[in-house]
C-alpha cells in the first residue's frame, strides 16, 4: 500500500485482512431469536405438516356417500356431536350422521369430507333418531376429500422445510415452529467491537462541558455493524491515551471480537492514538484518494483485524459502507448496496484527483439533488439524504442533466 491509495486499492487491502472471517462456525439458536440469521444446513421437519387430517372450514364432517343425493335435493342428517380444534381423538363417525366441526379440528375416522356451514341449514325442532345435536340439512353434495387437509399434504416427516444458506424471515420461522422445532442451526455472526477515540467525546445525552461533543460514531457504527448482519460484542469510548486504547483492544479480544472498528486517531497531528499504537506494530495508516474519508488505517493487532476510520461522523459512516460493510453483508447473506444511475438536478463541481461521495436525495422527477456541502462534519445533511452521489477522480464538474452513479442509502 502506498501513502495515498485509490479507493479500489484500499478496499482490496481491507478485504484481504477480513478474508479469515468468511468461514463461519455454526451455533444453535432458539427459533424465536433466529430472525435474519443464515441456516447452516438443511432443516428437516420431524413431523408431517399438517400432523393429522383436519378441517379446512367450519362446517360438518360427513361421509361423501351420505351427501351425494344433495346434488339433486337437500339431504338431512342427524348431528352426532361436535369436534373443536383441541386435544383428543374424536369418535368414529357413524354412517348416516354428521359431526359439527371447526376449522383446524381433527377430522374423525369414517368422515372423508367437510361441508362448509354456508352450504347447510339447521333443522329446527327436530331430533332424528341416533342424533344428540339436532339435525342439519346439507344443500350441496361434496366429494371425498373436499375441505379436508390430509396429514402430510404440506410436508412429509423427514422432508426439508428450509434449505441451507437461507436468510431467515418471519415466514421461515413460522414453518420451523409449525414443524415443532425449538432451535435452528445457523451460521455464527461475525463478532465486532466498536471503539470511538477522542478525549472530547461524551455519551449522547450527557451535559456538554467546554470543548466536549456527543459521540455519534459509536452509535452509528454499532448500528451499521448490526445492519450488515454482524454482532456487536463490545462498544467503548477511549480518551486520547495510547495505553487506554491498548487495554481496550485487549478487552475487545477477550470479549471474543474477531474485528475491531475504530474512529478517530489516524490523522497526522498530535494525539492520534490509533496511529501511535498501531503504526509501530506494522499498521498501514495513510490516505485514500476520496472525499470525505481520506485518512484510513488497517492493521492486525494480536492477530485481530483493526480497521480505523476518520473521526468525522460522515467520513466514518461512509468509510464503513465502502470498506467493511460489503464483506460483512456477504458473510451474512445480505445483498450488496444498490447502485443506481440518475440525472443530476443541478450542476456540481468536484476536486480533481479525489473520488467524491456527495450527499443527495432523489426528487419527485427521479433526479439526484445535492443535500448540503462536501464537508465531513455535516451529519444532518447525511441524515436528510438517501443517496451518495459518486463523482470519479478525473471529473471536476458536471452539468445539470448529466447522469451520475449513486449508492442508495
Amino acid at each position: 500500500m502506498s501513502a495515498r491509495s485509490s479507493v479500489e486499492e484500499h478496499a482490496s487491502f481491507v478485504r484481504s485482512l477480513l478474508s479469515g472471517l468468511g468461514a463461519r462456525p455454526t451455533e444453535r439458536v432458539a427459533v424465536a431469536d433466529a430472525l435474519g440469521r443464515i441456516t447452516a444446513a438443511p432443516v428437516e421437519s420431524p413431523i408431517a405438516l399438517p400432523p393429522f387430517r383436519n378441517a379446512q372450514m367450519d362446517g360438518f364432517a360427513v361421509r361423501a356417500s351420505d351427501v351425494a343425493g344433495a346434488a339433486t335435493a337437500p339431504v338431512t342428517l342427524p348431528v352426532a356431536g361436535e369436534v373443536a380444534a383441541a386435544p383428543g381423538t374424536p369418535a368414529v363417525l357413524a354412517p348416516g350422521t354428521a359431526v359439527r366441526i371447526m376449522t383446524g379440528a381433527q377430522v374423525p375416522e369414517g368422515a372423508d369430507a367437510v361441508v362448509p356451514v354456508e352450504d347447510t341449514e339447521p333443522v329446527e325442532d327436530t331430533e332424528p333418531a341416533g342424533g344428540d345435536g339436532g339435525a342439519v340439512r346439507i344443500l350441496v353434495a361434496r366429494a371425498a376429500g373436499d375441505y379436508v387437509r390430509e396429514a402430510g399434504s404440506d410436508l412429509a416427516a423427514g422432508d426439508d422445510v428450509l434449505p441451507p444458506g437461507l436468510k431467515l424471515g418471519s415466514r421461515h420461522l413460522a414453518a420451523a415452529a409449525a414443524s415443532g422445532l425449538a432451535e435452528l442451526l445457523v451460521r455464527e455472526r461475525v463478532r465486532v467491537a466498536v471503539v470511538s477515540t477522542g478525549s472530547e467525546l461524551v455519551a449522547p445525552g450527557a451535559e456538554l462541558g467546554a470543548g466536549e461533543i456527543p459521540d455519534a460514531n459509536g452509535i452509528a457504527l454499532a448500528a451499521a455493524v448490526r445492519a450488515a448482519g454482524a454482532l456487536v460484542v463490545r462498544e467503548a469510548r477511549v480518551r486520547d491515551d495510547v495505553e487506554r486504547l491498548r487495554a481496550e483492544l485487549d478487552a475487545a479480544r477477550e470479549a471474543g471480537a474477531e474485528l475491531v472498528i475504530t474512529s478517530g486517531g489516524i490523522s497526522k497531528g498530535a494525539y492520534e492514538v490509533v496511529r501511535e499504537l498501531l503504526e509501530p506494530l506494522g499498521a498501514w495508516v495513510g490516505a485514500v484518494a476520496m472525499q470525505p474519508g481520506g485518512p484510513q488505517a488497517a492493521a492486525a493487532y494480536r492477530g485481530m483485524p483493526v480497521i480505523g476510520f476518520p473521526g468525522n461522523p460522515v467520513s466514518a459512516q461512509l468509510s464503513f459502507e465502502l470498506f467493511v460493510a460489503p464483506t460483512l453483508r456477504a458473510i451474512a447473506g445480505l445483498p450488496a448496496a444498490s447502485v443506481v444511475s440518475l440525472p443530476l438536478a443541478e450542476p456540481l463541481v468536484s476536486v480533481a484527483g479525489r473520488r467524491q461521495f456527495l450527499r443527495g436525495r432523489r426528487d419527485d422527477e427521479g433526479r439526484a439533488v445535492l443535500v448540503g456541502g462536501p464537508g465531513s462534519h455535516l451529519v444532518a445533511a447525511l441524515a436528510a439524504s438517501d443517496l451518495l452521489i459518486v463523482v470519479p477522480e478525473d471529473v471536476t464538474a458536471l452539468a445539470a442533466g448529466e447522469v451520475v452513479e449513486a449508492v442508495e442509502l
